[in-house]
């Protein structure tokens, strides 16, 4: 990331689709006027490039995927995915609508699947935000009293959903959709491989795509085989 100034916007993203996120952000073409350097795109939309650089510069290039999660309380494991997982979707669906919604707009005609994408995409970011906040409003802050009554040898109060298996099931139900859609969109997309005529554009949301399905198999990892299992054992030891 050295000597960023003269570099041009296209290329930067043919080295590292995630800086596209920084640039779509600024409104920065990286697409068909990806030709400009970072700091002439900067003086043409009035920015602040050392904000820009700033911002390009913590782009993460690398996960660290050797946690022991099965050793983390539920609380903390809870608190980590919405952290996590839960601020990624927040913030990237968002994205990926924008990305879907050009490309299919652009290149529907040609490539007719790019607008089912679209839609499957936009049916995602509903399913998945409900999804996100009937946990951060319901299921992880119940988990959250069951380790604070088992802290404490209290008794926690009876939910309003009974057991927690059946909010937990719930959740599983809608993992499955989730990865359903994607199952849907890696089909269609043939995992991720863009066309060869594609423009920058289209491979940056085939690209978005595959790393939100990484991401979303990670966050459902961690609540299927984890969180969850601890939290039904949890409850059964914890005094009503």
């Amino acid at each position: 990331m050295e000597n960023l100034k003269e570099r041009k916007v296209g290329n930067l993203v043919a080295e590292n689709y995630r800086y596209a996120d920084v640039f779509k952000k600024y409104d920065i073409d990286f697409c068909c006027n990806g030709g400009v350097t970072i700091l002439e795109a900067c003086k043409n939309k009035n920015l602040d490039y050392n904000q820009v650089i700033s911002e390009l510069q913590t782009i993460e290039t690398n996960e660290n995927s050797v946690t022991d999660f099965k050793n983390w309380s539920p609380d903390k494991l809870a608190d980590y995915i919405v952290d996590k997982h839960h601020t990624y979707v927040r913030e990237n669906l968002p994205l990926l609508i924008a990305y879907s919604d050009k490309v299919a707009k652009v290149h529907g005609d040609r490539y007719p699947e790019t607008i089912e994408i679209r839609n499957l995409v936009e049916r995602l970011k509903i399913d998945l935000i409900s999804h996100l906040d009937k946990e951060e409003m319901i299921l992880f802050p119940f988990i959250k009293r069951l380790v604070q009554a088992q802290n404490e040898n209290t008794n926690v109060e009876q939910a309003h959903f009974g057991s927690i298996k059946n909010p937990v099931q719930m959740m599983l139900t809608e993992h499955d959709d989730a990865g359903d859609i994607f199952k849907s969109i890696s089909f269609m997309t043939l995992r991720y491989t863009p066309p060869t005529d594609a423009c920058t554009t289209f491979r940056v949301m085939y690209h978005k795509l595959q790393e939100f399905e990484r991401d979303l198999h990670k966050h459902i990892h961690l609540e299927n085989n984890i969180l969850f299992p601890s939290a039904i054992v949890l409850e059964a030891t914890v005094k009503k």
